[in-house]
């Protein structure tokens, strides 16, 4: 009944929406969803328990630390200029000029930066302490140029409403990567494992081990790089530098919120490996803490399909008589909904924790703490629509390095004492930081009466079953599983029986 309340808030709008527009809305939102989401749950679903099963820790925290490289640094040569298009978009005349200066734009600055890989990859890699493969660096950088260069191409398909296309693109790209993880590491590996005499066990390199990972990931972006080609014909090339700087100047704010937003999700993977000393092996330390991060992905996909559907219903909903009461009313359902799912990993963590190889169980202990810090973003995008309604949103851009400070500091001091325990209560700490900032100021800005004393009333009662479930231990484990199912219940009943009254009014 929840969910269909949060469905009917982001699928329903006042009767001067035609039931026309209503459908195309819904529509065209369920195929963006299928195109960022779906790959990103089937990426989580299939790969993670498969590299967790084939990698040795250390092995495993390589390619989380690599992947660590390719979330900075496509926010760097991406320079918010995505955002920028579609702002300038929606308001500029020459819709062509917007398209080829953004995509001109990208060219030229991606452009040194391949040729900065291809003449200096050996010091790259040196640098990044992979030197006994730096072809790794090579393949991962040119990863990040496609991927950033190509953002304004599905940016522009987003514009024209091409959603079909647009997933497609996206579904293809992961069903090439997937298959050639499975092939590369499945197929061949195993070919060549077991001596066989076969035409995949010649191919396969034991060397290269998650360099496989980086040439699946490389050939599927090139393969996505030939689908988007023929967006390039269909425009009139020209920059417009003046109408470039406009853009720059609006894209630089964006660069710093991006560049501390990384910070606060990936930046402690590598503070791990280089605050740890080398005694405590923290490659392998890595791979524990990335690998347990990833059972917390249920929360992270909620909270960016709640986010996507989220922010053109609440820019919808600004010059409406009860946009405020309708937002606190979002926020605390929200609240619910996160906080089930929070109980629903941590009470069937015995059963979840299986979904990663069992040489990473060491590090459950940050499941819990991770899953309630993302939450804490979840409410924090809830809370940020102050600034982004009354265009503060260099106030926003403070808040995000308020957070990505508090990260870098606690994770500078504990990580050598407590390794990845003090980078997940960093986490948490960063995200509930800017969660209650973002509250405050918010109250000063645009003031919304939310229903705190209910939304921490249901904290309260989570933690309290979280406490219970994890101190009262029963006889088998399947009693235990029966009593983990009734604890969850529990929450959900509670739930539904306190928001009773508004749920029956807002009957779907």
């Amino acid at each position: 009944m929840i969910y269909l309340y949060l469905l009917r808030l982001f699928t329903f709008t006042k009767k001067e929406i035609s039931l026309a527009l209503l459908k195309s809305l819904a529509g065209q939102t369920l195929i963006y969803g299928l195109g960022t989401i779906v790959p990103r749950l089937l990426n989580y679903l299939l790969l993670t328990p498969f590299y967790t099963r084939i990698f040795p820790k250390a092995e495993y925290g390589s390619l989380t630390i690599l992947y660590t490289y390719v979330a900075f640094l496509l926010v760097f040569l991406t320079y918010g200029m995505e955002t920028t298009f579609f702002r300038f978009i929606s308001t500029e005349k020459n819709k062509s000029t917007i398209f080829s200066t953004s995509v001109l734009s990208l060219l030229f600055t991606t452009l040194p930066f391949v040729a900065l890989l291809i003449f200096f990859n050996d010091q790259l890699a040196v640098w990044m302490d992979y030197s006994a493969n730096p072809n790794f660096i090579l393949w991962l950088g040119l990863i990040v140029a496609l991927d950033a260069f190509f953002a304004i191409p599905f940016a522009q398909l987003r514009q024209d409403d091409r959603a079909i296309w647009f997933t497609t693109i996206k579904l293809v790209n992961i069903t090439i990567n997937i298959g050639l993880n499975y092939l590369f590491l499945y197929v061949m590996r195993d070919a060549y494992l077991s001596e066989s005499s076969s035409y995949w066990a010649q191919w396969y390199n034991p060397d290269l081990g998650v360099g496989y990972v980086l040439i699946a990931n490389l050939t599927a972006s090139a393969v996505v790089a030939v689908m988007l080609l023929p967006e390039f014909f269909k425009v009139k090339w020209h920059f417009d530098y003046h109408l470039w700087k406009k853009m720059m100047k609006y894209a630089m704010p964006l660069l710093v919120v991006g560049v501390a937003a990384m910070i606060n999700e990936v930046a402690d993977k590598l503070f791990l490996k280089h605050l740890l000393p080398a005694s405590a092996m923290p490659e392998e330390q890595v791979g524990i803490y990335g690998a347990n991060y990833k059972l917390a992905v249920l929360m992270t996909i909620f909270i960016q399909m709640f986010k996507y559907a989220a922010e053109p219903f609440f820019f919808k909903q600004a010059d409406k008589s009860d946009a405020k009461e309708t937002y606190a009313t979002v926020m605390k359902f929200f609240v619910i909904f996160g906080i089930s799912i929070f109980l629903g990993v941590t009470l069937f963590l015995d059963w979840i924790k299986f979904y990663i190889g069992p040489k990473y169980h060491e590090g459950l202990a940050i499941v819990p703490i991770v899953l309630l810090a993302n939450l804490f973003l979840g409410m924090y995008y809830n809370l940020s629509l102050w600034y982004k309604l009354t265009n503060k949103t260099h106030l926003g851009a403070i808040i995000s390095i308020v957070g990505a400070v508090f990260t870098i500091v606690v994770n500078f001091i504990f990580i050598p004492e407590y390794g990845y325990m003090a980078s997940a209560w960093a986490t948490f700490g960063a995200y509930g930081l800017m969660m209650i900032l973002s509250w405050l100021w918010g109250q000063k800005y645009y003031p919304i009466h939310y229903p705190i004393g209910r939304i921490l009333m249901y904290f309260i009662i989570s933690l309290m079953i979280y406490y219970l479930h994890q101190n009262i231990r029963f006889g088998t484990a399947w009693l235990q599983h029966v009593m983990s199912i009734l604890f969850w219940l529990s929450f959900v009943v509670i739930a539904l029986f306190l928001e009773r009254k508004q749920l029956t009014h807002h009957r779907v």
